[in-house]
């Protein structure tokens, strides 16, 4: 796990260790998510490389550390400007992330009953 998150770590452009929890926790997370998506009892060192690209993607579109959600434009006005914004409630996020690794992980996956 330490080499997961050196690797992570130097992925996402972070130094130091003010970072650690959070990121150990979305290795933990996305290990475990692989694991019951898969129906398996460790992860795969074929999927090494994907756990860790997952934890990016999650890193990076749950902003964990962030004491705000994650705003977006929830409204625009042309004529006298006007923009406002709400928060994100898009489920589909975590759905196209795990699209983009259902692929990989599909080779991985055994009936569970």
């Amino acid at each position: 796990m330490q080499e997961e998150l050196k690797i992570l770590k130097k992925l996402l452009g972070i130094s130091g260790g003010d970072k650690d929890l959070i990121l150990r926790f979305i290795l933990q997370d996305t290990e475990e998510k692989i694991k019951n998506y898969c129906n398996l009892d460790e992860v795969p060192q074929e999927l090494i490389h994907t756990k860790i690209s997952m934890a990016v993607d999650i890193y990076r579109n749950e902003q964990f550390g962030n004491e705000s959600a994650p705003a977006a434009v929830k409204s625009i006005s042309i004529g006298d400007t006007s923009t406002s914004f709400g928060t994100v409630q898009d489920s589909s996020r975590v759905e196209t992330l795990w699209k983009d690794y259902k692929k990989q992980l599909n080779r991985y996956r055994k009936v569970g009953f």
